[in-house]
């Protein structure tokens, strides 16, 4: 919980005052009864019940609560986002036909995509980009999901890994102005989701592009597909086959999401894979909002005044 009025909880330091100055009255009450010679009157006192005190708690309560108000405090909830944008770039290079992510990378890629595509809200825009010896947008930010579909399912290995060009291509279709219907443009909410399986190759150097991205305040969220172990079978020019090595680039990914204020995530298989871009969904589609509530404490603490006067009237016929 937070406090928009901070200063006001300065005056809670007067409550243990109050406690003393009601201590104090009820001791000189005391004195007063011992000096009383009328006898009924002292067996009355001592009889008394401890419910007499209940409402100088009460008062006392309401007084911390109205106070609490005073400061307008605020709570932060999970409220549903219904629009942004999500720009998907997506490793195309030939190490992405490893078979350590079955049935193998790309397709588990494919699959994981189409699982965050399904699960924001239909109204969230999303665009793909593709990179492999270069980077290619393969799909504007749209609502459209068939389109996605297609472009998703058409997607083929090929060459390098371009992981800079891809990511500034991404940060572009990201900056792009949308269309307010009213002649003028407006800002989404926006998101890149950069998945790679190995060290970029040839471009533009993907840190770089990353504090470019932070300085739009867009953040990266990073995936890195596959096992430290995987192997890609490659043929030589004799026609022989050798099985070269192909890890994720982890590092500099985790260095990606770092710097921009994104989440750097590893995906070792397909059903990890498959959670990630689950659970990016859930986030994409949900905002931290701050909520104010000055009301219930301000309620609560007239229902607690209430509460005394009524039962002080009640028991005594009088108030405290």
């Amino acid at each position: 919980m937070s406090f928009r009025e901070p200063l006001v909880l300065v005056a809670l330091g007067l409550l243990p005052l109050a406690v003393l100055a009601y201590v104090a009255a009820q001791q000189r009450r005391r004195r007063y009864a011992v000096r009383y010679t009328n006898v009924d009157i002292l067996a009355s006192v001592a009889k008394a019940s401890p419910l007499r005190h209940l409402p100088a708690l009460l008062a006392l309560l309401a007084f911390a609560a109205l106070l609490v108000a005073l400061a307008r405090p605020e709570r932060t909830v999970a409220a549903k986002r219904e629009e942004a944008t999500v720009i998907m770039v997506t490793d195309t290079s030939g190490s992405m036909l490893a078979k350590d992510v079955l049935p193998d990378r790309l397709t588990a890629a494919r699959e994981a995509a189409l699982t965050l595509a399904k699960q924001v809200p239909e109204d969230f825009r999303i665009g793909l980009i593709k990179f492999g010896s270069h980077a290619e947008q393969v799909v504007e930010p749209t609502t459209d999901r068939g389109q996605l579909r297609l472009a998703l399912n058409s997607l083929k290995v090929a060459g390098g890994t371009a992981m800079g060009d891809g990511l500034k291509l991404g940060l572009e279709a990201a900056q792009a102005p949308i269309p307010d219907g009213l002649g003028g443009t407006r800002k989404l909410p926006t998101a890149i989701v950069l998945l790679s399986d190995g060290a970029s190759t040839r471009g533009e150097d993907p840190i770089d592009i990353a504090q470019q991205a932070k300085k739009a305040k867009i953040r990266v969220y990073t995936v890195a597909l596959g096992t430290p172990n995987g192997t890609l079978e490659t043929k030589r020019a004799d026609g022989t086959t050798r099985n070269e090595k192909v890890p994720p680039d982890t590092l500099t990914l985790q260095d990606i999401a770092r710097d921009t204020g994104g989440r750097y995530f590893n995906a070792p298989d397909a059903d990890q894979l498959e959670a990630v871009y689950a659970g990016l969904a859930t986030r994409f589609a949900t905002v931290r909002e701050k909520q104010e509530m000055t009301a219930t404490f301000a309620g609560a603490g007239l229902v607690l005044l209430l509460g005394g006067l009524s039962f002080s009237l009640l028991r005594g016929g009088r108030l405290p």
